[in-house]
């Protein structure tokens, strides 16, 4: 089988790591440009490039996917299926139907639900209990192409996005080999998704990190779940960015302002009002310095009761 892959984050490395493990040869490695990335914003290669290279692969990097140079090195290279994971561009007709098996994709979510740019996160800002990972043929809609396999895992009460993350990216490499076995086999389903069931994971925004408190102690929680380790939920204190990393839901009737502090100290931590019930603070991180547990953030800063958090 000749096989093109086409992926770019830390997500789509298992995938290709799992190819090259179950012995699949790749043509090449298509991923997105070098961005600029740290403070220095010097150019930065994505996670599947320094992968591809460091095991003899060549890569492709173009600007434009319409690009005709580089549909036309597509074509020189003639795949008999290109597998694509989180490569983050929608691929056009020209590519899509160029593969004689076609273009597969391993999306992070148990599809027709949670389609688009970031399944994981919403599940679990969302309070799913369960999701998992679905392989299907790329039909030019967003993530609408007919089903092969998909696996199911719970997600934990307590688990975060980037604890999902991990998990749904071993599942997925694991998927991925056996879609091909099946396609190479001529056994593999093609399964039409209900359009009727479809829900969404648009691309998050800078607004979505910011915490609601009108919203309840459990919509809170998943919030702040769904947030870490990127890109982090946060509010405001005293005028500045407070990031929050890990709260616990405090049951209870509570009749302040929603974002009011209720108390704050060694003992009781900080606990804040929701629009419904209250939470705690368990670990938060000030402008410009590093996440600290409640107990060492109150050590070095003064929040007083009454504060309203996101004034």
């Amino acid at each position: 089988m000749r096989l093109v892959f086409m992926g770019t984050p830390e997500y789509a490395v298992v995938s290709l790591r799992s190819l090259l493990a179950a012995g699949y040869p790749v043509l090449k490695v298509v991923t997105q440009p070098d961005r600029p990335r740290g403070r220095g914003k010097k150019p930065a290669p994505p996670p599947v490039k320094s992968f591809a290279l460091e095991n003899g692969l060549e890569v492709l990097q173009p600007d434009i996917i319409k690009d005709t140079a580089f549909i036309g090195e597509l074509r020189r290279l003639a795949p008999d299926i290109i597998v694509v994971v989180a490569f983050g561009r929608i691929l056009p007709r020209e590519i899509l139907s160029l593969p004689p098996l076609g273009c597969v994709n391993v999306h992070a979510s148990l599809l027709p639900k949670y389609r688009g740019a970031a399944p994981i996160h919403w599940a679990v800002m969302r309070g799913e209990k369960e999701t998992g990972v679905t392989t299907m043929y790329i039909d030019g809609g967003l993530d609408s192409g007919d089903m092969i396999l998909q696996a199911s895992c719970p997600i934990g009460e307590e688990e975060t996005v980037g604890q999902v993350h991990d998990r749904l990216a071993e599942m997925g490499g694991k998927l991925l080999v056996q879609t091909l076995q099946k396609i190479t086999e001529g056994t593999a389903p093609r399964i039409p998704q209900d359009d009727r069931l479809a829900t969404y994971a648009p691309m998050l925004k800078k607004e979505d990190e910011i915490i609601d408190w009108n919203r309840t102690a459990v919509e809170i929680k998943n919030h702040v779940r769904g947030m870490n380790p990127w890109p982090g939920a946060r509010t405001t204190w005293e005028g500045r960015v407070l990031k929050i990393w890990r709260v616990e839901e405090v049951k209870g009737r509570f009749s302040g302002r929603p974002g009011t502090v209720i108390c704050a100290g060694p003992k009781e931590g900080i606990m804040v009002q929701a629009g419904s019930g209250a939470v705690r603070l368990l670990e938060v991180q000030p402008a410009g310095g590093r996440p600290l547990d409640a107990t060492a953030f109150l050590c070095g800063h003064c929040i007083k009761p009454g504060t309203v958090l996101g004034a």
